[in-house]
């Protein structure tokens, strides 16, 4: 007896300190100020449209499965993303050059080999108009640089019809049309991500630029009769993206993106076209910080 009446205060002891354990709850995390994410994405999309240069305009028409066949080079590309709170600063980069086989309808010759030096820096400064434990969206807005470089290469195509026809209108059954030009779009859209599991993650973007804002007079060369004629045509200058699909937290610090993207281009100024579509499949991995 006198023994449980010596246990009684230091059981009571226990059950405080057992109390104010389960009642003091963990200090919550401080969220951090400033994020940082970089990543490099892996875009190899098929390519298909029309491109030209001096009026001349190619259509080519290159699938995902063959484009390891017509790179020329080792595509480079990056995505830089920053966040302040609700605000955020992010962009990417991408270059790439591919050669494809052009048929160039209308004129005398009907094959011709195009190299296409493609390349594009986007930056965008967007804010988070939801934000929450689960997701959020962002709107945003700002810039996209283009970089085209056409090579338009044509050679006979054998048809013995065609021949003296050349020679009359003075066309060697060889020729060369090449050129540059860039341009800056500016651009809007929306982003978001919502979370479906601990560590995996639904995100999707789309965004729309141009405006014509670098719309002028276009021409192109085409075939009327005998005679070669430069015709005038419409200018534009509107660009249109869309991507999505699934983002999984590897670790703390690793992040993996699957999905598809999409790119519609409709440029056309002078005598340089760009009416191409780049899409397929996305995949990237980064660190974030």
């Amino acid at each position: 007896m006198f023994a449980i009446i010596l246990f009684l205060p230091a059981l009571a002891l226990a059950g405080t300190e057992m109390t104010d354990s389960k009642s003091v709850a963990p200090a919550p995390e401080t969220p951090k100020e400033w994020e940082f994410r970089i990543g490099i994405p892996g875009w190899l999309p098929s390519i298909s449209g029309d491109s030209g240069v001096r009026g001349l305009v190619g259509t080519s028409d290159v699938s995902f499965s063959e484009l390891f066949d017509h790179l020329t080079h080792i595509p480079l590309v990056l995505s830089i993303d920053a966040r302040y709170r609700r605000w955020e600063f992010f962009g990417d980069g991408q270059y790439l050059e591919v050669g494809a086989s052009a048929t160039l309808p209308g004129i005398l010759f009907t094959d011709a080999h195009l190299h296409l030096k493609d390349g594009l820096i986007e930056a965008f400064v967007g804010y988070r108009v939801i934000d929450c434990e689960k997701g959020h969206l962002t709107l945003f807005a700002g810039a996209r640089y283009n970089y085209e470089d056409v090579n338009l290469s044509i050679v006979d195509n054998g048809d013995p019809r065609l021949p003296r026809l050349r020679e009359l209108l003075g066309f060697p059954t060889k020729s060369e049309a090449t050129g540059s030009i860039d341009w800056v779009d500016p651009v809007i859209g929306a982003r978001g991500k919502v979370k479906i599991g601990k560590a995996t993650s639904l995100y999707a973007e789309g965004d729309i630029g141009g405006f014509d804002a670098n719309s002028d007079a276009a021409y192109e060369i085409r075939r009327e009769g005998t005679t070669l004629v430069r015709t005038p045509r419409s200018s534009e200058d509107w660009s249109y993206q869309l991507q999505g699909g699934f983002e999984f937290q590897v670790s703390r610090w690793f992040w993996v993106q699957v999905g598809y993207r999409w790119l519609r281009t409709d440029f056309v100024s002078a005598g340089f076209t760009n009416k191409t579509d780049l899409h397929g499949p996305i995949v990237q991995g980064g660190v974030n910080f």
